[in-house]
C-alpha cells in the first residue's frame, strides 16, 4: 500500500535555519581543510615516518565527510518539513566528535614524541 504525501512549503524561517545549519557545518569542513593543508605545508616533518601525513590527511578525510554528509542532512530535512515528516537524526554530531578527538590524539603523540 502506498501513500501519498502531499508536499508544501515550510515556513521561511525553517529554511533558513535549515540553511544556517548547513552552512555552519561546511564552515567547520572549511576550517579542518585548512588545518589539514596548514599542518602538511607549514610543520616541519616529524621525525616518525607519515606522521605529520596521517595528521593532514586525517583532517582533510574528515573535512570531506562533513562536507557530503552536511549536504545529505541538508537535503533530508527539507525533504521532511516539506513532507510534514519528523526531522530526521544526523550521524554528523558524532562522526565529527570521534573524528576530532582521533585528530587531537595523534596531534598529542606527534607533540610528545618530538
Amino acid at each position: 500500500m502506498t501513500t501519498d504525501r502531499t508536499e508544501s512549503d515550510p515556513d521561511y524561517r525553517f529554511t533558513l535555519a535549515n540553511e544556517r545549519t548547513f552552512l555552519a557545518w561546511m564552515r567547520t569542513s572549511l576550517g579542518l581543510l585548512a588545518g589539514g593543508v596548514a599542518v602538511q605545508t607549514l610543520v616541519q616533518p616529524f621525525p616518525e615516518i607519515g606522521l605529520r601525513r596521517a595528521l593532514a590527511m586525517s583532517c582533510l578525510l574528515l573535512a570531506v565527510t562533513v562536507a557530503v554528509g552536511a549536504y545529505g542532512h541538508w537535503r533530508r530535512v527539507g525533504t521532511a518539513m516539506r513532507r510534514g515528516d519528523k526531522l530526521p537524526d544526523t550521524v554528523l554530531v558524532p562522526i565529527l566528535s570521534i573524528g576530532i578527538a582521533a585528530i587531537s590524539v595523534l596531534a598529542c603523540v606527534a607533540v610528545l614524541l618530538r
